[in-house]
């Protein structure tokens, strides 16, 4: 995507997300506690005997307008103020019982409220809200994601779609992979659709939200091939790869396979680490121009689950 295509959708996504915040002042926080002072109630009970100056980097308030509410707040009796011993040009913050009293009610009405906006939603729309909304903070604070619900789930119809979507998408971007890979991907997975004898592909869920997948096919009555791994860049990092292959290969042990394979890229550092990890061993390499316009090394990769192949 362009840099100005970026710049424009967020600055879209911010006009928006600004009348929503709107919404929420007129119809959550009502008079006499705006918005900006209720977030300014909730900063000092969570950073209880903090500074003005704290709350205004925090929050991005004017330092005038801030100043002439925490006077409000000291005049009814909501907020103390006292002198830090370090400095005693500066004042400590505290909620008083009043003003306890008062951040309760409002986190009281505000969780109804929200409430009621989320009755409108399905369970799969609520998880899918949070979840971008947390891959939003965790991008933006460069922080990974803490209260991630990771699952693991069979595939369902409209999973190949974005199996090969994914595919296309990540690859085109990290790597300069063309429409033709994509394809690849996308006839491979209808194959198996067609024909998914003793096979399984399983899509990996943050919060209600697909974020990767992992396949495996039948090669042969004893030889399993592992396909079409991969995570979302965003969610790298969260211990996926692992579940997704630790599922693949208990399932390949299950259905009695003795081996199991995989074809890869040289190119993928990360995924070549994983596999090193699980005990594959690199058993052969060939070259491919068909999907970057260059030459890439294909590897194969190979697991031996039990002994007895004869």
């Amino acid at each position: 995507m362009e840099p100005m295509n970026i710049v424009d959708k967020i600055r879209h996504f911010n006009r928006y997300y600004a009348s929503v915040l709107g919404k929420i002042d007129q119809e959550i926080y009502h008079q006499p506690y705006t918005l900006t002072e209720s977030r300014i109630l909730t900063e000092i009970n969570l950073r209880n005997g903090c500074s003005a100056t704290e709350i205004r980097e925090n929050l991005g308030i004017d330092r005038g307008y801030l100043s002439r509410i925490i006077q409000r707040f000291e005049d009814e009796k909501i907020v103390i103020k006292k002198r830090f011993e370090d400095d005693k040009r500066q004042y400590a913050l505290y909620l008083t019982d009043h003003g306890q009293k008062i951040l309760h009610t409002l986190i009281e009405h505000a969780n109804h409220e929200i409430g009621k906006m989320l009755q409108t939603m399905s369970d799969h729309e609520q998880a899918k809200l949070v979840a971008s909304m947390e891959a939003i903070e965790a991008i933006l604070t460069k922080k990974p994601l803490t209260n991630a619900k990771l699952s693991i789930r069979s595939f369902q119809p409209g999973d190949v779609g974005y199996v090969a979507s994914l595919h296309g998408a990540l690859y085109a971007k990290s790597y300069g992979f063309g429409s033709i890979f994509e394809y690849d991907v996308m006839k491979g997975l209808t194959e198996f659709i067609e024909k998914p004898d003793r096979g399984g592909l399983w899509i990996a869920e943050v919060n209600g939200e697909p974020v990767g997948s992992i396949a495996i096919t039948k090669s042969s009555e004893k030889v399993a091939q592992l396909r079409w791994f991969i995570i979302d860049e965003k969610y790298q990092g969260l211990g996926i790869g692992k579940k997704l292959m630790n599922t693949a290969i208990v399932f390949c042990k299950e259905q009695g396979y003795q081996h199991v394979f995989l074809w890869t890229v040289s190119i993928l550092k990360t995924a070549r680490h994983l596999y090193q990890s699980y005990n594959f061993t690199l058993t052969e390499k060939k070259e491919n121009n068909s999907w970057t316009g260059t030459n890439l090394t294909e590897e194969r990769w190979d697991l031996i689950l039990s002994e007895d192949e004869s």
